[in-house]
């Protein structure tokens, strides 16, 4: 960083409570993605179309923001171990009790559930490890954190595949139920190994007023939270549109959409294995501007419609440039409030996935105005500017206390 150099980023050993906190975020990450695959095969089982279906998954994703606000404040005033675990619980629960729903209104419930669940877990377990680690460790330990969704992301879809073909979507949400509640198990033991549930900090409800205080008198508030906003809008809202796009060059296989989108958690890992060297190497300011100009050019790439191989090397480029770029916004979200940690990293979550809840409808409206590669080219100057952007401010700004 000169900002956060870690050269000693990689040097003192990390806390082995992190690879519980990645092994509760994988399992969380596992189950969002699960239903994808096996939609087909709820719909006809429901007797609902397949468009209906879809509402499954949407709605999980929509839980999973809108709650994010009050998840961070409940992780900040209860405990964050306590609160991972009780949402790890009620996800495993949510799981199973959609496998015996005989209504398409039940398992929709159930998959509100499961998003609120989920919701629980990712920010809570960035606060967590924000807390267990020193600044100048920070962006390494959320990197491991990140390794965890993106096993899960890449495994998610595919593993659901594989169970559905063989016990069906029912079986799906049961074999992901048992195995998030022994996760849950694991995360409890290996929690209370390392004493985190009484250690994590805890604020009084009178304080929370004064940690939202906190956090948006803080500058760098406004620039985090619009930031992730339009990585959100920009990045993720391309995803639906990536199987259109290759209809539109003759492949009509969905199952190479799924892997050309897979490419992007490969680009994630490749970043979780590569932050600490990149981080000495170029600092949190030449981390966030390399980011955005890689992802920039690889959004660029995808609208001249190559090849699905090269457009799957695009998105592994295209998911490592990104985490670059958002794994610093990550690590200035966790600065924003030491009080109310949790519920800064929540509202960053909450504005991340309110923009990939916007970009596809953005996208939509203007491939039908202006047409596909003009719509890729000015999402990926917008990224560009961004990443310029935030190293100007957030660096300028905060780089004393990164260092």
């Amino acid at each position: 960083m000169t900002s956060a150099d870690p050269a000693a980023a990689g040097k003192p050993k990390l806390p082995p409570l992190l690879n519980i906190i990645a092994l509760a975020t994988f399992a969380a990450s596992l189950s969002t993605r699960a239903m994808d695959p096996v939609l087909p095969h709820v719909a006809e089982d429901l007797s609902v179309t397949v468009a209906t279906a879809a509402g499954l998954s949407a709605v999980t994703a929509f839980s999973f923001a809108i709650v994010q606000p009050l998840i961070g404040a409940a992780a900040d005033i209860f405990g964050k171990g306590r609160l991972m675990l009780v949402c790890l619980v009620l996800l495993g629960i949510s799981n199973v009790a959609g496998a015996l729903c005989t209504s398409y209104a039940a398992l929709f419930v159930t998959r509100i559930v499961a998003g609120i669940a989920s919701g629980g877990v990712f920010p809570v377990a960035l606060g967590m490890a924000s807390d267990l680690v020193p600044v100048p460790q920070r962006q390494v330990a959320i990197g491991r954190t990140i390794a965890g969704t993106m096993g899960g992301n890449l495994l998610g879809a595919s593993f659901a595949g594989v169970i559905g073909d063989l016990v069906g979507w029912r079986g799906v949400l049961v074999v992901l139920g048992v195995l998030v509640l022994a996760v849950s198990i694991a995360v409890g033991l290996g929690f209370q190994r390392g004493d985190a549930i009484a250690a994590s900090r805890r604020m009084k409800l009178t304080d929370l007023r004064q940690g939202y205080r906190q956090i948006f008198s803080n500058p760098n508030a406004r620039v985090c939270y619009s930031a992730v906003f339009i990585e959100g809008c920009c990045v993720l809202g391309l995803f639906p549109y990536v199987a259109a796009f290759l209809f539109e060059l003759g492949e009509t296989r969905l199952s190479i959409a799924g892997i050309v989108i897979a490419g992007f958690a490969v680009g994630g890992l490749f970043y979780t294995m590569t932050v600490s060297r990149f981080l000495a190497l170029l600092g949190v300011r030449g981390m966030m501007i390399s980011g955005a100009m890689l992802v920039a050019a690889q959004i660029v790439a995808v609208g001249l419609g190559p090849d699905w191989r090269i457009q799957l090397l695009s998105f592994v480029a295209m998911g490592w440039g990104f985490y670059m770029l958002h794994g610093c916004l990550q690590v200035f979200a966790s600065q924003l409030s030491e009080q109310a940690r949790a519920t800064a990293l929540s509202l960053h979550s909450f504005f991340f996935y309110m923009g990939q809840t916007a970009g596809p409808v953005a996208y939509g409206l203007s491939l039908s105005w202006a047409g596909k590669f003009p719509t890729l080219a000015v999402n990926a100057l917008v990224i560009a500017i961004l990443g310029l952007v935030c190293a100007w401010l957030l660096v300028g700004k905060a780089a004393s206390r990164l260092r």
